[in-house]
């Protein structure tokens, strides 16, 4: 599924990250250790925690995430949206908690 439709399906709040509308997420990784994630995540997953800051985009280009949903109704600060863009990693908003957005991603088959 390409990150677009999987916006949609969602109904996030895209927040950060302009280009690669079409880029493909082929999984998921659900944590908020920015180790854990660096250490077992894999290129294409989308990632979903309540870690707002900068690092997270650092993280994400590193691994070459799809993009990040922060959930709980965390918002990401003006320098992690202002990397976020300069990165091209997409980064969305939901006020649902993990728990939901991690269901409503394995309805998806993600």
């Amino acid at each position: 599924m390409n990150i677009s439709t999987l916006n949609d399906l969602l109904d996030l709040k895209q927040v950060g990250g302009n280009k690669l509308e079409n880029r493909i997420v082929e999984g998921c990784i659900v944590g908020d250790l920015l180790s854990v994630v660096m250490g077992k995540a894999k290129n294409n997953n989308i990632w979903v925690t309540i870690q707002s800051h900068v690092n997270i985009i650092a993280v994400a280009s590193l691994i070459d995430i799809s993009g990040i949903i922060i959930t709980e109704g965390f918002k990401a600060d003006v320098e992690t949206i202002e990397k976020a863009n300069e990165e091209n990693i997409k980064v969305f908003e939901s006020n649902l908690s993990t728990y939901e957005i991690a269901k409503q991603l394995v309805k998806l088959d993600i």
